[in-house]
């Protein structure tokens, strides 16, 4: 089983390409399990439809200690696993202690055994790292496998450089690894390039450019993955095509984060701080 983390600056459509990504990987045959590690609940959402599903908090506080996987697990699109951690109630606590929860009472519950037969579990994770709980999935080795989701804008660059510090400092004692740079296109100028250079720079790969396109939204609009809503549109074979090369990637590294100078040169150099 792979375990795989998907990060990225907040607003950067992570949790839209995870799903779209693991819809393309369920096509395939894959057995997915998804753990939303987001407090708005909404990283499996296109997978079941828009089913608002009961987090893992929310499970704990109105049932006590006494859950059963099927009482968190629910089945999606494709037999795809979800699950949904949850937060704390607004102003109270630290959001991040839903991720340890929640991963530590899959564990608990057995989601992981053999038995399974899980292909890939992905973690769709909050914005940067920004704490120890939201730093979980790498800090403990839960995940071992790294793919930031960027674009050409200069913050979303900024965040994806300051996670692969985060996986640096987690790289020995957890053995999480970088697979690649996800682009999803804001439709930036030389946003392609300046990417594949960022990529270059932190020592891996841009696996996939996914360019920008409407039929995201009204999928979305339809509480649908593109495969699921038009299986036949041009957008839902991107998915397909950034599937297929995160299942055939072998390209796993420590990065080589840049100093703040080197990212304004990258942005200076290629246009967009001009």
């Amino acid at each position: 089983m792979r375990k795989i983390a998907i990060y990225g600056k907040g607003g950067i459509g992570k949790s839209t390409t995870t799903q779209n990504l693991v819809a393309g990987l369920a096509e395939m045959g894959k057995k997915i399990m998804v753990v939303g590690c987001d407090p708005k609940a909404d990283s499996t959402r296109l997978l079941l439809g828009g089913l608002a599903q009961k987090t893992v908090l929310d499970t704990l506080r109105e049932e006590g200690e006494d859950v059963s996987l099927e009482d968190i697990l629910k089945e999606g699109f494709s037999h795809t696993l979800c699950v949904e951690s949850g937060g704390p109630e607004p102003g109270v606590g630290c959001a991040g202690r839903g991720i340890i929860t929640s991963i530590n009472m899959l564990e608990q519950l057995g989601a992981y055994d053999a038995d399974k037969k899980l292909d890939y579990a992905f973690y769709d994770v909050l914005g940067d790292v920004v704490c120890g709980g939201f730093a979980m999935p790498i800090r403990d080795g839960k995940a071992e496998e790294i793919y930031i989701v960027v674009s050409g804008e200069m913050m979303a660059m900024y965040a994806a450089n300051n996670i692969c510090k985060g996986i640096v400092k987690y790289a020995d004692a957890g053995g999480v690894r970088l697979g690649g740079l996800i682009c999803n296109s804001r439709n930036v100028d030389n946003e392609k390039d300046m990417i594949e250079e960022l990529a270059r720079q932190l020592g891996t790969q841009m696996i996939h450019f996914v360019p920008r396109d409407n039929m995201v939204q009204k999928a979305e609009i339809h509480r649908k993955t593109v495969i699921e809503f038009d299986p036949a549109h041009k957008q839902a074979d991107e998915y397909r095509a950034l599937a297929k090369k995160i299942d055939a990637n072998e390209m796993r590294v420590i990065p080589k984060p840049l100093a703040i100078e080197e990212l304004e040169k990258l942005l200076i150099d290629f246009g967009i701080a001009n």
